[in-house]
C-alpha cells in the first residue's frame, strides 16, 4: 500500500480538497451588484451573521455596466444572483431568459408594485432610489445663482456650464431621469427639455453618485444624483441643499434575482429570501425613503417633503423595452460632453 510520503504532491492535493472544502464548510454566492459601495459591507455583513454556512462575494459597478456584463455573459453566466439592480435591468435578463423564476419566503408581505407581478416572480424590488438635485448654496452664492425648483429651472442660461448629471448608458440614475422625462413630458417636449439643458452641462458622469459629490465639493454648483447620496453627503456636512424638483420625480427599484444557470440554487434562495425580510429591509431603511415592506421606512432625515407621493407615474415595462432606442438617441444628442472613463 502506498503511503501518503510516496504519492505525487497533487495526488495529495486532490485527495486532501474534499476534506479542506467539508472543512470550511461554507457555500459561495457571486453576487452582481450596483447597491453603492457604502452600503454592500452592512447588508453582507448581517446576511453572513444570519447564515455562517454561506459567503457572498460581490463584484460591484454602476447598474448599467452590470446591466451590460450580465448581457455580454448570456451565453456563460458567472453570477449566481443579482442583489440591488435596476428592475428595468432585471427586466432585460428576463426577456433574455437568465432568470429563475422563485417566489421567496415572506413575497405576501411586499408591496404588490415593487416585484415582478407574475407567480412566481423573476425578481423582487427591495428599495426605491429617486432623482434628486444636489444645490451648493456657497457655489450659488459666489456666482448669483437662482435655487432651481424644477426641472424647468435648470434650463436657464444663468447655470450655463453649472450642471453635471449621470450618463443614462452607464448609470441607472440617468436613465431614470432620461426615462421619466421622456414619459412626463411626452417624447418631443422631453427631447427638447434636454436639448436645452445639455447646453448647460459641464459633464456627464458615469455614477450615479458622483454629480451630487461634485457639487459637494463645489467643482459645480448643481449636481443631479439621487435620495440616498444627496441625504448622505449633507449629512456629511457638504453645503448643499436637496430639491426635489416640483414636476415629479424619476424613479426606478433595486431587486433581486436569480440566475437560472446557478450551481448553488438553495444558497441563493436563501439569499433572496432574507433579502425581502424584516431585517433587510430595516437596513435598507437606513439609506432610502422608500423600502419593500410597508411599515419599515424611516424619513430621510434632510429630505423635505414625501418622496412616494412625489413619484413619477412611470411605465417600467416600457422603459425596459425601448432603453435601446433611448440610449442610443441620447449619445447621438449628447455624448460630447461625456466623462472620459
Amino acid at each position: 500500500m502506498r503511503t501518503l510520503k510516496h504519492m505525487p504532491w497533487f495526488v495529495i492535493a486532490a485527495l486532501m480538497l474534499p476534506v479542506a472544502v467539508f472543512a470550511q464548510g461554507k457555500t459561495e454566492l457571486l453576487v452582481y451588484t450596483a447597491l453603492e459601495a457604502d452600503q454592500i459591507k452592512t447588508y453582507q455583513e448581517a446576511f453572513e451573521r444570519d447564515h455562517p454556512q454561506i459567503q457572498l462575494r460581490f463584484v460591484r459597478d454602476s447598474t448599467g455596466i452590470i446591466t451590460a456584463r450580465l448581457l455580454a455573459e448570456r451565453a456563460n453566466p458567472q453570477a449566481d444572483v443579482v442583489w440591488g439592480l435596476a428592475a428595468t435591468s432585471l427586466m432585460l435578463l428576463d426577456r433574455e431568459g437568465l432568470l429563475m423564476p422563485y417566489a421567496p419566503k415572506g413575497l405576501e408581505q411586499v408591496k404588490p408594485n415593487m416585484r415582478d407581478p407574475r407567480h412566481p416572480p423573476t425578481w423582487v424590488g427591495i428599495d426605491i432610489w429617486s432623482s434628486a438635485i444636489c444645490f451648493n448654496t456657497v457655489e450659488a452664492a459666489k456666482k448669483n445663482l437662482p435655487k432651481p425648483t424644477s426641472w424647468e429651472d435648470l434650463t436657464k442660461p444663468v447655470y450655463r456650464g453649472q450642471i453635471t448629471m449621470p450618463h443614462p448608458a452607464s448609470s441607472g440614475t440617468g436613465y431614470l431621469m432620461v426615462s421619466a422625462w421622456l414619459q412626463m413630458m411626452g417624447e418631443q417636449k422631453a427631447w427638447a427639455f434636454m436639448d436645452a439643458l445639455h447646453q448647460n452641462i459641464g459633464v456627464y458622469t458615469h455614477s450615479g453618485s458622483k454629480p451630487c459629490r461634485q457639487a459637494a465639493a463645489g467643482e459645480f454648483a448643481i449636481g443631479l444624483s439621487f435620495d440616498y447620496r444627496a441625504n448622505k453627503t449633507k449629512k456629511e456636512g457638504a453645503p448643499i441643499d436637496i430639491v426635489l424638483p416640483r414636476e415629479g420625480l424619476g424613479w426606478d427599484m433595486e431587486a433581486t434575482a436569480i440566475l437560472k444557470t446557478t450551481r448553488k440554487p438553495e444558497a441563493a434562495k436563501t439569499l433572496a429570501d432574507w433579502a425581502i425580510s424584516r431585517k433587510a429591509n430595516e437596513l435598507y431603511a437606513r439609506h432610502f425613503a422608500i423600502v419593500a415592506l410597508p411599515g419599515v421606512q424611516e424619513r430621510l432625515e434632510f429630505i423635505d417633503g414625501d418622496i412616494e407621493k412625489m413619484l413619477a407615474k412611470i411605465d417600467f415595462v416600457w422603459a425596459a423595452q425601448n432603453r435601446d432606442r433611448i440610449l442610443a438617441e441620447w449619445a447621438r444628442r449628447y455624448e460630447a460632453k461625456a466623462e472620459k472613463r
